[in-house]
């Protein structure tokens, strides 16, 4: 079991609760999946992106690098003992950019049936939140936002992830509860797409 949690498989515990509305991605995993106040009950898959060799930043027996569309779990790049959960928007060698909440890559609208924008207006070109220009994602990088767009703080604000730091793909939720009605069965077992 434990070879398995150090390298395939890991229950993760990113954000406390109160940051998972920063995160932006409570939609797709909502406040209270988690079996404690520091804790989010979801699984990663650690051994997709390669399995790390301890004490390096080197990876093995990679079967495929993070693609758009996927939740990954990465080393937070403000401050890196801490891990966050984002999707990948675009990947090394696109071009990215957001003109009034809808993103564009590669000069393409993208349709995000998971994106949510809670506030109506739209905020001028000077934030970020809902206008960045164009950006091209380096080599070996990643650029990542959160699925509620409106209070994700993400790549728009604080750049690129480096692929070296994506720990895994979230997959799974193992565990959900509402403090007022308490478990939420319908969660647990719920794939993250």
């Amino acid at each position: 079991m434990g070879i398995c949690r150090s390298y395939y498989y890991r229950p993760d515990s990113c954000a406390s609760h109160k940051d998972v509305r920063r995160t932006g991605i409570q939609d797709t995993i909502r406040i209270h999946d988690s079996d404690s106040a520091y804790r989010r009950s979801y699984l990663v898959n650690k051994f997709l992106y390669g399995t790390q060799i301890p004490f390096s930043d080197k990876k093995v027996v990679i079967f495929r690098e993070p693609k758009k569309g996927d939740i990954i779990v990465f080393k937070y790049p403000e401050n890196p003992t801490k891990d966050f959960i984002k999707r990948v928007i675009a990947t090394e060698g696109d071009t990215i950019e957001e003109k009034n909440k809808v993103v564009y890559v590669n000069g393409e609208p993208v349709v995000e049936t998971y994106a949510y924008h809670y506030d109506p207006t739209t905020r001028s070109d000077s934030d970020r939140r809902d206008t960045f220009g164009q950006l091209r994602v380096p080599k070996d990088k990643i650029f990542v936002m959160g699925d509620n767009r409106d209070h994700s703080y993400d790549s728009r604000f604080w750049g690129f992830v480096d692929e070296k730091e994506v720990k895994g793909k979230a997959f799974i939720i193992y565990w959900s509860w509402d403090p007022d009605k308490w478990v939420r069965f319908n969660r647990i077992g719920r794939l993250i797409e």
